[in-house]
């Protein structure tokens, strides 16, 4: 699939990146189309998550197609479910959130919408955010870390937004939990222990591809502190970018991760790609670089040298 998504890339060489809607008032992106669109992606992930767990949870697919129908709809819940539900949740309609919120409870990975938008946003390449992988640190080592971070951060600042507002009352980690537990015994009661098994399986595989997908956008960059030790605003050159018409699309241009960053709640049509000399770019686009992120050593010779000339060029 890599190679696949490598070879449209290169096929498909001339990627127009869309105008800005702030300065171009005719541009052709258009919110509501997206939102369509995301819609219904919520509504294909939901059913695909029950047909994939009934065929796989059956006898009679045999062992290659067992392999084949978990990776193939495993990558679906990991690249096109986890952007999908990234998108959702930095929506202003709260019938969009609930959508995003859902798509992650249901991949058993609820929390992720607190951390994500309470945590990363805020913290995001200061040592405070677990999404935030540290130069040198391996995905292996990053992953839990990450998970374990995001759970507890998430939770702590739930806590304190609602002692804040003085109004009280239980966090959404109540909903993220009772949900999840629904999903696992629906699961166990529709489709058996092996369905159950097969479901925990499609989740995790799906968690290590958001964790991958975070890993690579933020490796070893750092926000400077100031005077007053507190970092700087988040800027262009904190996340790491990646071209590519097809990956791009594919993901819902989740690869151009500075301008989400600069701004959060813009629609994804609308998402520009930062010239590479105001934002990092990766040497290749986001799929084939978390793919090299999962041999440590190959990933640390690749990325520590396109810092090393990044450093260079600053002059640090």
């Amino acid at each position: 699939m890599t190679l696949i998504a490598w070879a449209l890339d290169k096929l498909i060489a001339v990627r127009a990146a869309p105008a800005d809607p702030a300065s171009d008032p005719d541009s052709d992106t258009d919110p509501a189309a997206a939102n369509r669109l995301s819609v219904f992606l919520g509504i294909v992930h939901f059913v695909l998550l029950g047909l994939t767990i009934r065929a796989l949870a059956a006898d009679g697919l045999g062992p290659l197609g067992w392999i084949g129908l978990f990776l193939g709809a495993g990558l679906f819940f990991g690249q096109v479910s986890n952007a999908n539900a990234h998108e959702l949740i930095h929506r202003a309609d709260r019938r969009l959130f609930q959508l995003g919120k859902w798509i992650y409870i249901s991949l058993l990975f609820g929390h992720h919408t607190s951390a994500h938008t309470k945590v990363h946003h805020r913290c995001a390449a200061t040592p405070d955010d677990p999404g935030t992988a540290r130069l040198g640190e391996s995905f292996y080592a990053f992953a839990p870390r990450a998970w374990r971070g995001g759970f507890r951060k998430g939770y702590e600042m739930e806590r304190a937004d609602i002692m804040r507002r003085g109004t009280g009352g239980a966090t959404p980690y109540l909903t993220y939990i009772v949900g999840a537990a629904g999903f696992l015994i629906l699961a166990a009661l529709t489709f058996g222990w092996a369905g159950l098994l097969t479901y925990v399986l499609l989740a995790a595989y799906a968690q290590l591809q958001l964790l991958l997908s975070d890993y690579v956008q933020h490796y070893g960059l750092t926000r400077s502190l100031g005077e007053d030790g507190k970092p700087e605003p988040v800027g262009a050159d904190h996340s790491w970018n990646a071209g590519g018409w097809f990956t791009a699309h594919l993901m819902l241009n989740g690869p151009l991760h500075s301008d989400h960053h600069a701004h959060p709640a813009r629609p994804y049509p609308a998402l520009a790609l930062p010239d590479p000399a105001t934002a990092p770019r990766l040497p290749a686009s986001l799929p084939v670089m978390s793919v090299l992120a999962l041999y440590p050593a190959g990933w640390r010779r690749v990325m520590h040298r396109v810092l090393d000339a990044r450093a260079r060029r600053a002059g640090t």
